[in-house]
Order: structure tokens, then C-alpha cells, then sequence
């Protein structure tokens, strides 16, 4: 098994209208890989975003407003496999990049999936509503998965890049849940690390009701497909 390094990760995401905060993001990601990781942010936004990014050098692919699903799809497939290490994160500055080596370690120790868990640690700082919802959608999830699993929605997670290209993703606004179902269902090797979640800096753009029940569908969509083995 080859012993990644932080030359082997890219880091990606999508973005939207997430000015405020995504220089912070990318010059947390550079300090603690100190700028070896490769960054790569599919971008729908209509601000200054993707100027922002490409000044910090990321790669940023621009597309027409699609979904967050869309976006983070399309982030996930396109490091190359000079980059054999794909970690996820959110533009808004919620989470911990200084936890990238640590992903990166449980890869080299022969995890296929590392998955952030805020829920373990309280997410104190998620609306209590968003918090009540996640906490809902890992008691769906583990009850159809057989398996108990703490936080289906985080954006924050590491996966060797095979992994991503072995699978067709079909979700959009689900896209997270079904990140790490798919994968759970089919037997890769799968672990929740408990990490801490900061408040977002700048606004929502998610509807949290419609949002919350496309995702609930994607769940049990997605567990379905699996159980029958209708997925590709």
C-alpha cells in the first residue's frame, strides 16, 4: 500500500457566493499542508469567489448554478490520479483543515473513507434546527445501513480517489449522505473521526426544509438502490 504524502492530496469543493470566507479556507489549507496540496473549487458564485480563489492558486472550474450536488461532483472527480488522496471541505469556513494530516494518516493506516463526525462533539454551533435534522438523518442512515453512523451530512471527509471514480454518484442536494452510504453499503473500509464545527461565516443559501426532506429522500433512495443492487 503506497504511503501517501501531502503532495498526493487535493482538496476540493464547491462554491457560492462564499467571498467572505473562502480566502480564509484556502490559506488554512495551505498553512497546514504547508501549500502542497493541490485545491480544486467547482464555482457557480456571482461574486468575487472564484477571483479570490484563483489569486490563493487554486484550480477553479467554473459552471452554471446547478445544486450543491453538481458542484461537489464535480469537485470529487476532477483531481487527476497524480492526486490520489481527495479531501472534502466546505467554503464557509466551518471546518477543521488543520485535521487534513490526520485524514491523511487513517488513509495511509487503510481506510478507503475518512468522514468527519461534528455530531459527536455537540456541533454546538449549528442552528439547532440543522443539528436536530443531521441527528435525524444518522439515525435514518444507520438504521438502513445496519451500522451506526454518527454524521451523514458533513462536508468534511477524505477518500482515495479510486473510490470516487468506482462509483456513479447520483444525488444533488443528498450528495453527502450519499458519499458515504454508497461506500459504507458496499463494503469499503469506512471511518467517522470526531472533529469540531465552527460557525459559518457569512450566509445560507440552503432552504434547511426542502433541503432537509430532498436529503431524507436521497437516504432512503440511495439505501434502497444498494440493499436490491440496482446502483452501478
Amino acid at each position: 500500500m503506497p504511503d501517501y504524502t501531502l503532495d498526493d492530496v487535493a482538496v476540493v469543493m464547491g462554491t457560492y457566493d462564499e467571498a467572505e470566507a473562502v480566502g480564509r479556507v484556502l490559506d488554512d489549507v495551505a498553512r497546514v499542508t504547508d501549500d502542497r496540496a493541490a485545491v480544486v473549487c467547482v464555482d457557480s458564485s456571482s461574486d468575487r469567489t472564484p477571483d479570490i480563489a484563483r489569486e490563493r492558486g487554486a484550480r477553479v472550474i467554473e459552471q452554471e448554478p446547478r445544486g450543491y450536488g453538481e458542484a461537489v461532483r464535480e469537485a470529487v472527480l476532477a483531481p487527476g490520479p497524480d492526486r490520489p488522496v481527495v479531501v472534502t471541505t466546505d467554503c464557509d469556513d466551518t471546518y477543521p483543515m488543520e485535521r487534513i494530516p490526520e485524514f491523511l494518516d487513517r488513509v495511509n493506516a487503510g481506510w478507503d473513507v475518512v468522514s468527519g463526525d461534528r455530531v459527536s462533539r455537540g456541533a454546538e454551533t449549528m442552528p439547532a434546527f440543522n443539528r436536530a435534522g443531521n441527528r435525524a438523518f444518522a439515525a435514518l442512515a444507520s438504521v438502513l445501513c445496519g451500522r451506526r453512523l454518527r454524521d451523514v451530512t458533513t462536508g468534511m471527509r477524505a477518500y482515495r480517489r479510486g473510490l470516487l471514480h468506482e462509483i456513479r454518484w447520483t444525488q444533488n442536494t443528498g450528495l453527502s449522505a450519499e458519499l458515504l452510504l454508497r461506500p459504507v453499503l458496499r463494503g469499503y473500509d469506512v471511518v467517522e473521526v470526531a472533529i469540531d464545527y465552527d460557525e459559518r461565516v457569512g450566509e445560507t443559501t440552503l432552504d434547511p426544509l426542502r433541503g432537509g426532506a430532498e436529503i431524507a429522500g436521497s437516504i432512503l433512495k440511495v439505501c434502497a438502490e444498494e440493499r436490491a443492487g440496482l446502483a452501478d
